[in-house]
């Protein structure tokens, strides 16, 4: 066998690395477009939440912008917002439904309950396929969920168990992440989407303060200053962003007309 050198075997490396390196781009441009769906084309949103008011706080601009075009929204929450070790856990159930009606009374949507308990979220392979049926049954064409990388057990729950529904149903639906309570909650989190919530922002406001019980003053001015820094990234007053899986459909986000 001829012996190489040294010199030429990093000669070597370095036209393949330069030619790795020419091909990303071209990689990376083969993304494919979000395409306009037809006129008229009614479609089933589901944004799922750890607690009742994630999805608003989240998502509820882009909600309110999906509601006005006339597209079906079920907030999907993995629980009812009970704490297990409450001695009125019955009270304190019926006051968080309540108060998540409202909110979606105010979005336009429908709100769904998963069945799993506040502060006590399981996933495994019994949960894995309850929450694969409810799925199912609703047939979405694009679901939102927590963004995996989050310091709530229960944002991280259901973060899995919409992926691996997702997996299971063969990636048929769109799957977007979205962040909330940036630093406390959601970290490490780079958008690949914007959606315009200025006109919107005000319903969102009032179905987050909706959750009387989870005193708004505090949270809605944090999630405030995320929506207007993604407003000035998109170039727009106030702004919802959200992370598309790369394999995902693409149905498109909610555009200005």
């Amino acid at each position: 066998m001829n012996s190489i050198s040294r010199r030429a075997m990093l000669g070597k490396a370095s036209l393949v690395g330069t030619t790795v390196a020419v091909g990303l781009p071209l990689a990376a441009a083969e993304t494919p477009v979000q395409q306009r769906p037809e006129v008229g084309t009614k479609l089933k949103v589901i944004v799922t939440g750890g607690h009742p008011g994630d999805p608003e706080y989240g998502c509820g601009g882009t909600i309110a912008r999906y509601t006005d075009l006339g597209h079906e929204v079920v907030l999907l929450y993995l629980n009812r917002g009970e704490w297990p070790e409450n001695p009125s856990l019955d009270d304190a159930k019926s006051v968080r439904i309540a108060e998540a009606k409202r909110a979606c009374e105010i979005l336009k949507a429908r709100p769904a309950y998963a069945g799993q308990i506040n502060g006590a979220a399981i996933v495994d392979s019994a949960h894995y396929e309850k929450f694969q049926r409810i799925l199912e049954a609703e047939k979405p064409n694009l679901v939102f969920t927590h963004w995996p990388i989050d310091n709530h057990a229960d944002h991280r729950a259901i973060s899995m168990l919409v992926y691996e529904s997702w997996l299971r149903m063969r990636k048929r639906f769109a799957l977007y992440y979205y962040e909330v309570s940036d630093g406390e909650d959601t970290l490490q989190f780079s958008p690949t989407h914007y959606v315009d919530i200025t006109s919107t922002e005000p319903r969102k406001r009032a179905a987050c303060y909706a959750h009387a019980s989870q005193t708004p003053d505090k949270y809605y001015g944090l999630q405030e200053m995320i929506t207007r820094m993604r407003g000035v990234e998109s170039g727009h007053k106030q702004a919802e962003s959200y992370i598309r899986h790369v394999q995902s459909p693409d149905f498109m986000l909610p555009m200005a007309s």
